[in-house]
């Protein structure tokens, strides 16, 4: 891919998984939130090992792979979806993107606690402590403040962030021999029973109101931002490489935004806004270094 590509993959990219949140608010008029994730990731796990299976890859684990799967199935797909799909049915799609922008921040904290790999420099530090502060801004709401976030709605959707970097930093000890789609594939279908499972324990009504609204929106989240949104990521990561392609979750709100706007009338509070720019304070200390090394490499 030439340059160019590359920013055109990154922006659609962006749009895909930004308009993602508001899709969920949409969808949750006609299925529990739990619900909801558990039959999106059922569909996406059979597309991508039905795409892997036409692209002629192995798709049976080894041991090594089990374990990984295992990692992505539980960390990535049950409890990280399971909490972004409960949070983000409390609070609009801009809120959720820019509280998941964090999910870098931590991913330097716990790489730095159980990879050593990113050591705790005083930058690091602040940079994780901007990101809390962040998430705080948009949670707790000012003393004349009337549009506020629900904080539990960004609880969950903090624990979501959470969960997600460390299920990421426990998948960098593995070494799995199966292809990405293949992978994917399994993860998503160890995670979906999950999910069922909690939908049941939740209390959850097993059933599906199915609108024009419910039907475009859900059919969205398993094949635009589900299929095609992350076979493309994993297609960007091999050329752009984690840092640049990190940032991703720093474009997203601005798709979350204007899409929520447009389908679903939200509005953008300015504590959204302010905890936005804190996160991106952070993100920018966390990754000092490799922002610099990329810069200088995009100068040449």
């Amino acid at each position: 891919m030439t340059r160019h590509e590359n920013l055109f993959g990154f922006v659609a990219l962006a749009a895909l998984w930004g308009a993602s949140y508001p899709a969920i608010r949409a969808a949750r008029a006609g299925v529990e939130p739990l619900l909801m994730a558990a039959l999106r990731f059922d569909a996406i796990g059979l597309v991508v090992l039905a795409y892997a299976v036409a692209r002629g890859q192995r798709i049976w684990p080894s041991a090594g792979d089990a374990r990984t799967v295992l990692v992505g199935g539980v960390g990535i797909i049950a409890i990280h979806n399971g909490l972004l799909f409960a949070g983000q049915a409390r609070v609009s799609g801009a809120v959720g993107a820019v509280v998941l922008a964090t999910v870098p921040i931590w991913s330097v904290g716990f790489a730095a606690a159980f990879l050593d790999t990113a050591q705790p420099t005083p930058s690091r530090v602040a940079g994780v402590c901007l990101g809390l502060v962040g998430t705080a801004v948009l949670a707790v709401p000012g003393p004349t403040a009337v549009d506020a976030p629900d904080p539990v709605g960004v609880a969950l959707l903090l624990a979501s962030a959470v969960a997600f970097a460390l299920a990421a930093v426990g998948l960098r000890r593995e070494s799995p021999q199966l292809g990405v789609a293949a992978r994917q594939g399994w993860m998503m279908l160890v995670g979906g029973p999950l999910l069922h499972v909690g939908s049941v324990l939740a209390g959850e009504a097993q059933t599906v109101a199915v609108t024009s609204r419910v039907v475009v929106a859900f059919g969205y989240l398993v094949l635009a931002a589900g299929v095609v949104g992350y076979l493309l990521y994993f297609a960007l990561l091999d050329r752009l490489g984690p840092v640049e392609i990190n940032l991703v979750g720093y474009v997203a709100p601005v798709f979350a935004t204007l899409v929520g706007w447009l389908w679903l009338d939200e509005v953008v509070s300015g504590g959204t806004v302010a905890g936005f720019v804190v996160i991106c304070v952070g993100f920018a200390l966390v990754k000092r270094r490799a922002l610099q090394g990329a810069l200088r490499a995009a100068s040449r």
